[in-house]
């Protein structure tokens, strides 16, 4: 293809996929190099809080999505130990009300193959599978990237080369981006289960977060209610990478042990046969040292802890704003990538911190714990809501105004 107007896109992730759709409405042509043979379903469910799912919405997704995505009524913030409601923090119509786009509820497999399937339909986007990239230069036209298949290798050129493909991004150790990522002394450990084989209130269009000793739980449906999304986080110190480990059930129910988790928790982790998990890392800050026509977008420019349940929601807020200033400034694809990196650091650094800071509120134990639960009861669930006011209102550039020249970035609180 010839590089005049075309992106090439490292990665067929969330944060490649919304990257090219939306790089396409702004005229760009782009090709996606995924190293994947097959999209295949992989990762656990993901919340799509309306700072994302209004990107989605503006890309045209919302009917392909509908058959996929649960729109729960509430978080259900419960006791580990006791079993009881600490709180609900309401979601539903009243969440889509004040922040004009909904909360959704999807498996991560469901929503890389619609964006995908999405891909596959416009014209100017082409994803091309089994292709590793390995090398790339800048010359004076863009840039030049090689990749391989199998024995064979494979050249693009274009205006400019995104690196979507994750947290040990390829493209980030060629960028010179120095240190690996951080383990967080954590492991998340996921499974799905059969709706009718859960307690009838566990089948309900709620999202439920148990708090307790060294762990935390949380489980709501997805496919369309047909399934239970199960992930449970635990302090350990087994940090292999990947996504797909297996995990032995005895094991994650020794980190929910009798004395301390309530049966109906237990019950719970007890009843998957097939359980994988996931050592989590993230990074101190955000990149921002993309060096020519070449940046990073998604986990492989910050990788954050899932506390916040943001992880997505920042992939796709990047791929808008990236196609927002490409398509403004495509006379200068490496400016116009230092002006992404620019609007986008700020918020993400603001997302990582909110996560750490989740996770030591989740990680309170004892006295600390009590006083936590009383605290969140007594602000009640609609305080807890606007608490993430700076998250959820955040709009795409092409979305909020009708002259785009006027977008501002939203960096967050104390951000200005």
């Amino acid at each position: 293809m010839a590089p005049a107007r075309h992106v090439i896109v490292a990665g067929a992730g969330i944060a490649g996929l919304t990257a090219a759709l939306a790089l396409a409405r702004t005229g760009l042509r782009v090709t996606v190099l995924e190293q994947a043979a097959k999209l295949e379903e992989t990762g656990a469910g993901l919340q799509l809080s309306p700072n994302a799912s209004r990107v989605l919405i503006g890309l045209g997704l919302r009917e392909r999505l509908a058959p996929l995505v649960m729109a729960p009524q509430a978080i259900r913030v419960m006791a580990g130990g006791m079993g009881r409601e600490i709180v609900r923090i309401p979601l539903g119509e009243d969440a889509e009300r004040r922040y004009g786009a909904p909360y959704w509820t999807i498996h991560r497999g469901d929503l890389q193959a619609t964006l995908a399937a999405a891909a596959r339909d416009v014209q100017d986007v082409v994803l091309k599978l089994g292709i590793r990239v390995e090398e790339f230069a800048t010359h004076d036209n863009g840039i030049s990237v090689q990749g391989r298949r199998g024995q064979h290798v494979v050249d693009e050129r274009g205006i400019a080369l995104i690196g979507a493909d994750g947290i040990w991004s390829h493209i980030g150790e060629q960028l010179g981006r120095k240190g690996a990522p951080r383990f967080a002394h954590r492991t998340a450990w996921r499974a799905l289960v059969p709706a009718e084989a859960v307690a009838p209130i566990f089948r309900e269009p709620l999202v439920h977060l148990w708090l307790g000793l060294d762990a935390h739980l949380v489980h709501y449906p997805v496919k369309g209610g047909s399934l239970i999304n199960i992930v449970a986080v635990v302090h350990d110190d087994w940090n292999e990478t990947g996504w797909s480990a297996a995990g032995e059930r005895p094991e994650i129910l020794r980190h929910f042990a009798q004395w301390s988790w309530a049966e109906s928790a237990r019950a719970l982790i007890a009843l998957p046969e097939r359980w994988l998990k996931w050592a989590l890392f993230d990074r101190r800050t955000p990149f921002r040292k993309g060096v020519g026509p070449v940046t990073l977008i998604g986990d492989a420019a910050h990788p954050m802890l899932p506390f916040l349940a943001q992880g997505a929601g920042m992939a796709i807020e990047d791929g808008a704003v990236l196609a927002y200033m490409l398509g403004r400034y495509i006379d200068d694809p490496a400016d116009a990538l230092r002006g992404y990196e620019g609007a986008r650091w700020h918020r993400t650094r603001l997302a990582q911190q909110a996560a750490r800071r989740q996770a030591r509120i989740y990680g309170k134990t004892g006295p600390e714990a009590l006083i936590r639960n009383l605290a969140m009861r007594a602000m009640g669930g609609e305080r807890l809501r606007a608490r993430q006011d700076w998250l959820y209102t955040w709009q795409a550039p092409e979305l909020v105004m009708h002259d785009p020249k006027k977008w501002t970035p939203d960096f967050g609180p104390d951000e200005a």
